[in-house]
């Protein structure tokens, strides 16, 4: 009797939470597709990640700056993190404005 090993994939798409704001009011929230962009950046499609959401390429780079500063104590450019900061927000209203255009 042989034993093969099985390798579970687990999917990100199963642990999805729902939009709230979207259910109960009707009309997506900031915040909407920023879970499906990064199971699109899990999956390698990049383009396709921004087009969901296109500030997730300011957000990873954000919360990493943090990081480092805060829990790892690495001395970081605190007007790098304003900046990341401002541009993650930016980005995230005018993709909001631009989805109620659209």
């Amino acid at each position: 009797m042989y034993l093969t090993p099985t390798i579970t994939a687990i999917h990100v798409e199963d642990y999805m939470l729902p939009c709230l704001n979207k259910q109960l009011l009707g009309v997506d929230c900031p915040g909407c597709g920023l879970q499906r962009s990064v199971n699109l950046l899990l999956h390698g499609e990049f383009l396709a990640a921004f087009q969901m959401y296109p500030a997730i390429y300011t957000i990873i780079p954000l919360f990493a700056l943090v990081i480092c500063d805060k829990v790892l104590n690495v001395k970081v450019n605190n007007f790098l993190i304003s900046g990341l900061g401002i541009a993650t927000v930016a980005l995230i209203l005018i993709n909001y404005i631009f989805k109620f255009i659209h």
